[in-house]
């Protein structure tokens, strides 16, 4: 099976993960290191939110994502994802995974790996006040409350990433800064390889 996985088809690998933790960084390491095409959920959404004018900020980021859920399926957004990579046809990074509905669809194709990362929240807070986009203007209370209420739930359609952390193939502490991050992802590829 994890040969397969490194066979000479489309591969897709999602990444779920904490606030801040660095589902980014490893977005951007497969991307450079192996030349993955990246479809963001967060992307998708302010596309939809300009597109219905709507402010772009966390809240309504969430609000949209269990609306469009909702709407048509809990998998909805990343099914969207997985559509536009399979059409494109190259291994893709799918972020930010974030029902278990979406693990489970996902899941329905052959080649697909969950990644998850995590990290100390001091750490992941300190982080996501530096980088400073628009929906990163909070304090570390609001921080721990967003993250709370991200964390679990009991409706299909809203966001459960313990669950989903629960789901991954492999989880990355990011304690420690890039390379060891880096040295982690690489230690996963290459068992995949072999």
């Amino acid at each position: 099976m994890c040969h397969l996985f490194f066979s000479n088809v489309m591969k897709i690998i999602g990444i779920t993960g904490t606030l801040g933790a660095g589902k980014g960084t490893i977005v951007d390491y497969l991307k450079e290191h192996y030349g993955y095409r990246h479809y963001s959920v967060r992307g998708y959404l302010i596309e939809e939110a300009q597109r219905r004018g709507m402010e772009l900020n966390r809240d309504t980021f969430v609000v949209l994502a269990n609306d469009l859920r909702a709407t048509h399926c809990p998998s909805y957004i990343t099914d969207q994802l997985y559509l536009q990579a399979a059409e494109a046809g190259e291994n893709a990074i799918i972020e930010s995974v974030r029902t278990p509905g979406e693990v489970e669809s996902l899941r329905q194709h052959e080649h697909f790996l969950l990644f998850g990362v995590d990290a100390d929240p001091k750490i992941r807070y300190e982080r996501i006040v530096g980088r400073g986009s628009e929906t990163d203007h909070v304090s570390f209370e609001t921080f721990l409350e967003n993250e709370e209420r991200e964390m679990t739930s009991d409706d299909p359609n809203h966001q459960n990433l313990g669950r989903c952390m629960q789901m991954a193939d492999y989880v990355f502490m990011n304690n420690e800064g890039f390379e060891e991050l880096y040295a982690q992802v690489e230690e996963v590829i290459s068992q995949l390889e072999d």
